[in-house]
């Protein structure tokens, strides 16, 4: 697959972009006493937790929680394998709270609004916003993150992959392109 695939950020930059989303995030709600980071499962989560960390290194109370989209999934009848469900997991009040959800990548649009249904069940938040590492462009629906990265417009056939540690056992950010339909 080597001839598929190519470097989106490399390590250091993912790194870098963790740094910027976490300044990006504090500078955007400087009068909160304390944030919320929702992770989106999968790779969502991992993210969430490291900004999170660079976060409360500044002094800044941080709640983490994960969130699964499998049920809003407007797609599952797509699927050839009807992903496994992790739960969602908000162990805090989230009413009142400035709360950040947290995904690798946003592209459609639509694994956001399915996420956005999902935290509506846990309450009434002060402020919704948006981080992502990745910013593909191509919305189908009218939802832009605050916070991203970087951003790309790729060519119909290439999607990004992001791959974490805690989850791939490496972290990379490329672009795979799939081969032409024959």
């Amino acid at each position: 697959m080597p001839g598929n695939e190519r470097t989106l950020l490399t390590q250091a930059q993912m790194a870098d972009g963790v740094k910027a989303l976490a300044e990006g995030i504090r500078a955007a709600n400087p009068d909160a006493e304390s944030i919320a980071l929702v992770g989106v499962f999968t790779r969502g989560v991992p993210l969430a937790k490291r900004i999170a960390a660079e976060i409360e290194k500044a002094g800044l109370k941080v709640f983490v929680g994960t969130i699964d989209i499998t049920q809003y999934r407007d797609d599952l009848n797509t699927f050839q394998m009807v992903p496994k469900l992790e739960g969602s997991d908000i162990a805090f009040d989230i009413d009142d709270l400035n709360v950040v959800l947290v995904d690798e990548v946003i592209y459609t649009g639509r694994s956001v609004r399915a996420a956005l249904d999902e935290l509506l069940n846990f309450g009434r938040p002060k402020r919704v916003q948006l981080a992502v590492l990745v910013d593909r462009c191509g919305r189908e629906l009218p939802v832009q993150p605050d916070f991203s990265a970087l951003k790309v417009t790729l060519a119909p056939g290439e999607r990004v992959a992001v791959r974490f540690e805690e989850v791939d056992g490496q972290d990379a950010c490329t672009v795979q392109t799939q081969a032409p339909a024959r």
